[in-house]
């Protein structure tokens, strides 16, 4: 038996956008380079380690939205495109290189085999089906895919009315249900937001586990023997495993952490922000500057200018990669040497990230994980990595204490998720709630037109009530799209719910503009409100 445990948790998800109504839509860019930068890499390597007999253990959730995305033909045939369209924007780099900078030539054929890589996988091997693909991992049981709440709801601001907090909870359920043909273990709840008293709803749901930011274990009542090196159980039936800061600092932060090295790709250097918009128009069809994917420098040194950076080489980078998961390893085996000096039980350190860090943010990250899961498997025995449900199979004697409300995030409560920049809109979201609560209650047994129209004031207002869209407005990046995405739910629940209390008429031609618009859960029964 190892001395300790380690649990590499990826918190996979992105907010529900699709838009049917254009042919192309700028914020759908958000999943094409999720797709090819993260999860068909991060799957690439799980293959590779599973070809070659390592016992990788790894945990992660795949949200309802990401899944939705993920599984949606409109989105999926627009994806093909985009491939297409990089492999033919890295051809032409590969002419344009050689002609005016050389020195690049090397790095534009690789993005070449790179992209040409990405489409084989997606396409041909995998059907373009990417959650069978993590579906297939699942069930060997080295992967853990668990669920999350419905549209990522912030759910200690719903608890005003608890119907909300429950209907996301349950219909996040229902839909890993349906997609992954078993019931989910645990939960990762909404940027990892706890309220004390949600546990009813996650046992409602069948769950069993879920993860708190380190002071939501280390503040809890009595404080825990272990502090975050061992979960503990709610009074309320809940197990929480706490996020362990040291491993999790080392690899998210760009200042400290591995992602800041000088020699891994910079994120912000992108030719579609360089390079004549003339020789890119066919690849920015509106004519707005975007991340076209291509980035031919690394970080180079602390603070130096773009203007300034130094030419990528990928060797280097992946050198890099290699040492970083040896010195990740170390630092682990020394912490769990340490901590077993001090437990009556084998030490576990959770490290969640999100899921996105790996590839999209920090390019070498899919790659640090293969070479970190093979030196565990091959080099030591001292830490070995485990997932949840394994590490409570083995160890489920948990000390019973009293979380307190937390969140990660900014100063570790929710204050990213309210604050000046996006309070108003919770007045709107509780109402819609109340709302919502009242219809399903005077419905009991709707049929035909009104089925139709309970449930998709159901679907906005999830789609409304997501937590990404008061996240944006606080960092200040697209904020004129997360407003209106949220002004958009309330204004068509607010129609629907006219509508069925008799204000104006019931619509079919509207109606069924919205559905057709907002297509996520399908099997969405109206009644869980109540």
């Amino acid at each position: 038996m190892p001395v300790g445990y380690w649990c590499p948790v990826l918190h996979a998800h992105l907010p529900y956008v699709r838009h049917p109504e254009y042919p192309e839509f700028l914020e759908e860019d958000w999943f094409f380079e999720a797709l090819t930068e993260t999860y068909v890499p991060v799957l690439k390597v799980l293959d590779g380690l599973v070809q070659d007999g390592v016992e990788y253990r790894l945990t992660m959730t795949l949200s309802p939205p990401l899944v939705s995305m993920m599984t949606d033909e409109l989105l999926v045939g627009r994806y093909r495109r985009y491939l297409d369209r990089l492999v033919d924007l890295a051809l032409r780099e590969t002419e344009r290189t050689k002609r005016e900078q050389p020195h690049l030539e090397e790095m534009a054929w690789w993005y070449v085999r790179e992209f040409e890589d990405v489409r084989r996988l997606f396409c041909d091997e995998w059907g373009s089906n990417v959650v069978g693909a993590f579906r297939r991992h699942l069930d060997t049981g080295r992967l853990e895919v668990l669920t999350c709440a419905a549209t990522h709801g912030f759910l200690p601001l719903m608890d005003a009315v608890p119907e909300a907090v429950r209907a996301q909870i349950h219909v996040g359920a229902q839909h890993y249900r349906k997609h992954f043909d078993r019931d989910p273990a645990g939960i990762w709840l909404p940027e990892c937001a706890y309220m004390p008293g949600h546990e009813v709803f996650l046992r409602e749901a069948g769950l069993r586990f879920s993860f708190l930011e380190a002071h939501g274990l280390t503040e809890a009542h009595p404080q825990p023997s272990f502090g975050v090196h061992a979960p503990l159980v709610s009074p309320g039936g809940i197990v929480f495993f706490g996020r362990d800061m040291e491993s999790s600092r080392q690899v998210w932060s760009s200042e400290s952490g591995y992602p800041g090295d000088f020699d891994y790709r910079e994120f912000y250097k992108d030719i579609g922000w360089e390079l004549p918009v003339e020789y890119l128009a066919d690849f920015l069809p509106d004519g707005q500057r975007k991340n076209l994917g291509i980035k031919y420098h690394r970080v180079s040194g602390r603070g130096v200018d773009l203007a300034h950076k130094q030419p990528y080489v990928r060797d280097w980078a992946v050198e890099k990669a290699a040492l970083h998961a040896g010195n990740f390893l170390f630092n682990r085996e020394k912490q769990i040497q340490h901590l077993a000096a001090h437990m009556d039980r084998p030490a576990l350190v959770v490290s969640p990230y999100d899921a996105e860090l790996f590839g999209h943010w920090w390019f070498e990250g899919p790659q640090f994980l293969d070479f970190l899961f093979r030196k565990m498997h091959h080099d030591q025995d001292v830490v070995k990595p485990i997932t949840p449900s394994e590490y409570l199979g083995r160890f489920d004697d948990l000390e019973v204490c009293q979380p307190p409300m937390s969140t990660w995030g900014e100063h570790g409560y929710a204050e990213v998720w309210l604050n000046e920049s996006n309070g108003w809109i919770y007045p709107h979201l509780d109402m819609a709630a109340e709302r919502m609560v009242e219809l399903a209650r005077r419905y009991e047994d709707a049929d035909g037109l009104e089925i139709r129209a309970l449930n998709q004031a159901a679907r906005e207002l999830l789609l409304a009530q997501s937590s990404d869209w008061a996240f944006i407005m606080k960092t200040d990046t697209t904020v004129e799209y997360a407003k209106k995405r949220t002004r958009d739910h309330v204004a068509r629940f607010d129609y629907l719910y006219r509508a069925l209390t008799g204000q104006c008429p019931l619509e079919e031609p509207i109606l069924r503009e919205f559905e057709e618009r907002d297509n996520i859960f399908l099997e969405l029964d109206y009644r869980v409100y109540r």
